[in-house]
């Protein structure tokens, strides 16, 4: 399918950490965007920062996004769908509270592009990394690279067999798994019937970290990843080896917001999944680096070598470099830009 250099694109879940930023990313690229919200006090905030793109950005309340047809009047007239809105609960132990919304989410949006596929030319899905990732296994040693061609087999097993008691972080990768999926099946079992005028893109990040644009009016109010690495960098509640030892990827808000774009204006982006991801860390290395802007926080381990972290699980993003030509920013400018962000709002003590 074509790529989309200018047009229309909707953007589902506008309001969120991520969200936003694709939203500012879009308009600076020329496009027009239409976002949704469930509800009209979630709105008024993002009219009031797009103010200046005006003639380009409009706001529509979709109450229920898991609705039959939800989001039939929202596609109308759109080149393109950024399908963002997806439940984040890491914490609870509710399975369907979880999955459904995840995947009935995703079909109804699917279907709504399906009704509209004269003008629709392609949808991207955020996905997860989660739906890639799966504990390694005793038989596994030393490291594993995992990139686009890996599935999360084990989450969904875990669910299916412990039901609510499963971990939340079981119940939440099972959502973005089964989702994914149900997308890409839809997607090509709409091809084989013919007549499909879209093509499907997913992005895969790990844990996204960066500034924030998204309305945040307190602290109290701070949550998601952005509050982990706030929690974990400036309050500094970890210590010894989850601090140094511990392993683990990440990616620039910013460079997901990107990604998304380059998902639309890349013609080889079509049919295509995507690992979003900047790199390897230990918690520490962001510790450093946001000390080079404020000594106002918790030095952590200072005296940690990096040889000595353990990553269990790597994710190869090189097909993101060459087929999207991303470029990642440096976890120092990452940090940097994040401490910044909080000293602007008096948040860091």
């Amino acid at each position: 399918m074509p790529s989309i250099p200018s047009g229309k694109v909707l953007v589902t879940g506008a309001n969120g950490f991520v969200a936003v930023w694709v939203l500012q990313d879009l308009l600076e690229h020329a496009f027009s965007v239409r976002g949704t919200v469930r509800s009209e006090d979630k709105a008024t905030y993002l009219r009031d920062r797009f103010a200046t793109y005006r003639d380009r950005f409009e706001i529509v309340v979709v109450s229920n996004m898991t609705a039959d047809g939800a989001c039939n009047e929202a596609v109308e007239g759109v080149d393109a769908i950024l399908h963002l809105a997806s439940p984040t609960d890491l914490n609870s132990n509710d399975p369907s509270a979880v999955i459904n919304p995840a995947v009935e989410g995703t079909l109804s949006i699917l279907n709504s592009a399906l009704k509209h596929r004269a003008t629709v030319r392609r949808v991207v899905i955020l996905s997860s990394a989660a739906a890639i990732f799966s504990p390694p296994r005793p038989e596994d040693a030393g490291t594993r690279v995992l990139d686009e061609r890996d599935w999360n087999e084990f989450s969904p097993k875990e669910v299916q067999g412990k039901g609510g008691k499963a971990s939340g972080s079981d119940i939440y990768r099972t959502s973005k798994t089964l989702a994914e999926r149900a997308a890409w099946k839809l997607y090509e079992d709409a091809k084989a019937k013919g007549g499909l005028e879209w093509d499907l893109v997913t992005l895969n990040p790990p844990f996204v970290y960066g500034p924030v644009i998204h309305e945040v009016p307190t602290l109290e109010g701070f949550g998601g990843t952005a509050r982990m690495w706030y929690d974990h960098i400036v309050k500094g509640d970890l210590m010894g080896e989850a601090l140094t030892r511990n392993g683990y990827s990440y990616v620039d808000v910013r460079d997901l917001a990107r990604a998304h774009v380059l998902a639309l204006t890349v013609t080889e982006a079509g049919g295509e999944r995507f690992l979003i991801c900047a790199g390897s860390c230990v918690m520490q290395q962001f510790v450093d680096a946001a000390r080079q802007v404020t000594d106002k926080i918790p030095a952590g381990e200072p005296s940690y070598r990096k040889e000595d972290a353990v990553h269990p699980t790597l994710y190869n993003a090189e097909k993101s470099r060459e087929v999207l030509g991303l470029r990642y920013r440096s976890l120092e400018a990452t940090a940097a830009d994040i401490i910044r962000d909080l000293e602007s709002r008096g948040w860091v003590p």
